[in-house]
């Protein structure tokens, strides 16, 4: 599959431990997000095995296991570039969303887990 803003290579588990199958609507629809945002998105964490989710103090049933997730620096402006972001991940159809302090975590509900969809919760 041919992304117009990714490698598909920036979504690796950042361990080294090679793990980095991320489904493909996830893909296409934050491929999307970045072109409705017009900024670019530094993807600092992505696809997860377990051990390093649990490491990292991950939560038990990530999205990031499952390939539907991916965290999103905010850098520069940070006020604007979250607006963006986030309301880019809206309008491309991603139902998971925490904004933290230094990043947006951007994911989509999976059959695969029980995560709920259609929330948005805050770095406390």
């Amino acid at each position: 599959m041919r992304l117009r803003h990714f490698n598909q290579k920036e979504f690796t588990c950042n361990c080294g431990c090679g793990t980095m199958d991320m489904d493909i609507t996830f893909l296409q629809n934050l491929d999307n997000a970045r072109e409705l945002a017009g900024i670019p998105f530094k993807i600092t964490s992505g696809r997860r095995c377990k051990d390093h989710n649990r490491n990292i103090g991950g939560v038990e049933d990530s999205d990031h296991l499952y390939g539907v997730a991916s965290d999103i620096e905010v850098y520069g402006e940070s006020g604007r570039n979250r607006y963006l972001i986030v309301s880019s991940l809206i309008l491309a159809g991603f139902d998971r969303i925490g904004v933290y302090k230094e990043f947006i975590h951007a994911g989509m509900s999976s059959s695969n887990t029980d995560n709920s969809p259609d929330v948005m919760w805050l770095e406390s």
